[in-house]
């Protein structure tokens, strides 16, 4: 039974993503809040889906952000990065340059001006990064970053990257943690769509000011034993 609503789910999946990608073609003529709404709509579709084909819902804690914003979130999951476009307002996600490269997904999100790194090259990657987080925090857009760059297993060790605290100390904003256990029903690899209830939660906000090394610390020291409560949790 798992296999088979996962399959359905996953071929349910794409077919609205590839009608709706071609359907939206025409968005690229037009302002980009009309892009920022179709993606909106997009992710609010994709969580019908899974929770109709696969049974798979969501619960969200803590206070949602709004505005500017940094938000440095774990990543465990694809699920993580579809619903930021479906809770989060406008958000500004910090992804990989290569993502751009894809077909639709690249383009919307080159259209409503995701920010995009190419880790590749080193400090002036940082520049790039914090201007572009500049600029959409002088919009009011929350601009979201996976601190550790790509999605981890939900029991891997912790591999925080240094991006996170350069935006945290240029930008000089708050910085909300958010844990979540998107991998114990979405894996980063796995064609399974588990049944349940996937958690995202939204910390206390970490006040800006703080230097490199104690950030660094205080970040971890929030999202990393959230994240095993709510794995935890969803073993039973």
């Amino acid at each position: 039974m798992l296999w088979l609503r996962s399959t359905f789910f996953n071929l349910s999946f794409w077919l609205m993503s590839i009608i709706m990608c071609i359907a939206a073609t025409p968005l690229f003529l037009m302002p980009r809040g009309w892009t920022v709404r179709a993606m909106n709509l997009w992710s609010r579709l994709t969580m019908f889906l899974l929770r109709v084909c696969a049974g798979t819902r969501y619960e969200v804690r803590g206070r949602i952000p709004e505005g500017a914003v940094l938000i440095a979130a774990k990543h465990q999951s694809m699920w993580d990065t579809i619903i930021a476009t479906a809770l989060l307002r406008d958000p500004a996600i910090v992804m990989k340059k290569e993502l751009l490269m894809v077909p639709y997904y690249g383009w919307y999100s080159l259209k409503t001006r995701m920010i995009a790194i190419d880790r590749g090259s080193g400090s002036a990657a940082i520049r790039k990064l914090i201007a572009q987080a500049k600029a959409a925090l002088g919009l009011g857009r929350p601009v979201l970053i996976f601190p550790e760059g790509t999605r981890m297993a939900p029991d891997a060790a912790p591999d925080y990257k240094p991006g996170v605290a350069a935006l945290y100390r240029q930008l000089d904003v708050a910085c909300v943690p958010v844990a979540v256990n998107s991998g114990m029903y979405w894996a980063r690899r796995g064609f399974a769509k588990r049944p349940g209830t996937i958690v995202i939660e939204f910390l206390d906000p970490i006040p800006p000011g703080l230097d490199r090394k104690s950030f660094m610390a205080e970040l971890e020291k929030r999202i990393e034993p959230a994240t095993a409560k709510l794995v935890a949790e969803a073993r039973g």
